[in-house]
């Protein structure tokens, strides 16, 4: 039974080994120069002119929900369409389930004003 596992062991060995010298070597070959360039804060190309741990609009999160609602949306009924015929009844009311919530969300986005670009 431990027979089977031997050529993943020795697989993820490898991997870590392998992922272990490159590290290694560009530790050990690698340039240590730093100028005042490559030490600066990266802001889009120009100077930070605010902290970095300013707050976000609420839009971009509201946004961020959006994607997920659809994305999970999609996600699911690809696979849920194509053994419909297997799973009946039960599958159909589990969708319908699982769409009333992402309903709810998609509701709740549009009321919060998501959908509404200035």
């Amino acid at each position: 039974m431990l027979g089977n596992y031997l050529p993943v062991l020795i697989f993820l060995a490898v991997g870590i080994t392998v992922g272990a010298v490159m590290i290694a070597l560009g530790f050990v070959l690698g340039t240590r120069r730093p100028d005042s360039e490559k030490l600066s804060p990266y802001e889009c190309g120009f100077e930070a002119f605010e902290d970095a741990r300013m707050k976000f609009d609420v839009r971009y999160y509201l946004v961020a929900i959006l994607f997920i609602i659809f994305d999970l949306e999609i996600a699911f009924l690809f696979p849920w369409a194509v053994v419909l015929d297997k799973i009946g009844m039960v599958g159909l009311l589990a969708m319908v389930v699982f769409l009333g919530v992402l309903v709810v969300g998609f509701i709740y986005e549009w009321k919060k004003g998501a959908l509404e670009w200035e």
